[in-house]
């Protein structure tokens, strides 16, 4: 089903600085240069918020009771309460509320997820995740007054979000909780901090999630996925392409947007009945890339097909991080409680 043919187009330029028009590069976009001329302009049918998260909340809410569709950038909210909040206002306005999990669509994750549900891995009982950056200087602009603790939090809402999103799209809700979070600091400049955290779901079938993020790692190549049962395992390394490919001025629609090189691809390792092991590459599935996000958000407005991302699946993740950050002060698990 296609509800919208769209071209994509995307450029950088400097810094924005006050009362920067977006219009001179782009003629045929209507620019607004305030929140409330843009809610009162009847032609504006869905605000996509992609603020700093502290006003997430706030720009949702306005939106909504202006009798507009909603797409909220990740972290959808702070708490689970607010998210709870905004779930009732979009029921109550009869608008759309969807949050952007794009990683959904990332080409190691379709593909990942393929082999789970295929039952090609078998029974999974340990699946680990990570995102391994290396960012000696914090891509964070903070103030010294930032306290230790707030980095942490920051980091596990940031990075966090996806990983924790991916795993429950294969899993499901676990039944508990435990969250390790610290801080990588340079000690040339401590006022430029790297995060770093692991959070642990159990699951009463006995499987497993480690979900982790590191800033400053120099291990090549980055760690991605490493999911086992007894005698198979998938190993994958690098990060999807799709955000190298934007940065370097590639639109989705582009020819090769998304695809990866052979370098790249995972590895399905199968312990035989002779005792021998067999490796095989995994190429990529055909994957519709982040663009599919759009599409599919497009099809809902227009009254076909669901919502990509509900309010309710992201309001679940941050309620996931919220007993992660309280397990890791606790020094202890917690049962999971939607």
């Amino acid at each position: 089903m296609h509800c919208l043919n769209t071209n994509f187009t995307l450029s950088f330029n400097e810094a924005p600085q006050v009362r920067n028009d977006a219009g001179k590069e782009n003629l045929d976009v209507k620019c607004f240069h305030s929140l409330e001329d843009m809610l009162e302009n009847t032609m504006v049918d869905l605000v996509v918020i992609s603020t700093p998260t502290e006003s997430h909340y706030s720009l949702t809410k306005s939106a909504l009771y202006a009798q507009k569709h909603v797409l909220c950038e990740k972290p959808f909210t702070h708490t689970a309460k607010e998210a709870d909040e905004l779930i009732a206002l979009a029921r109550e306005q009869q608008r759309v509320l969807a949050v952007f999990h794009n990683r959904r669509w990332d080409s190691d994750f379709v593909t990942l997820s393929q082999l789970v549900n295929s039952g090609t891995l078998g029974q999974v009982i340990d699946f680990d995740t990570r995102f391994e950056l290396f960012q000696p200087k914090s891509i964070i602009d903070k103030p010294m007054t930032v306290t230790k603790a707030t980095l942490q939090i920051k980091a596990i809402y940031d990075l966090g979000t996806h990983l924790l999103d991916q795993a429950v799209q294969i899993f499901g809700l676990p039944e508990r909780i435990t969250g390790l979070l610290d801080d990588q600091i340079e000690e040339t400049d401590s006022s430029e901090s790297s995060n770093i955290f692991t959070v642990l779901m159990h699951y009463n079938s006995g499987i497993l999630v480690t979900a982790k993020a590191v800033r400053i790692s120099s291990d090549k190549p980055p760690h991605r996925f490493l999911v086992r049962e007894d005698k198979r395992s998938f190993k994958k390394f690098y990060m999807d392409i799709q955000k190298d490919h934007l940065i370097a001025g590639k639109s989705p629609v582009d020819e090769g947007f998304g695809e990866e090189s052979g370098e790249r691809y995972g590895v399905l390792t199968a312990k035989q009945s002779d005792g021998s092991v067999v490796e095989k590459v995994i190429i990529p599935v055909q994957h519709p890339t982040w663009a599919e996000y759009y599409r599919k958000l497009a099809c809902t407005l227009s009254g076909q097909g669901t919502v990509p991302v509900s309010g309710s699946e992201a309001r679940d993740i941050i309620r996931i991080i919220e007993l992660a950050v309280l397990s890791s002060k606790l020094g202890e698990s917690i049962e999971f409680s939607p």
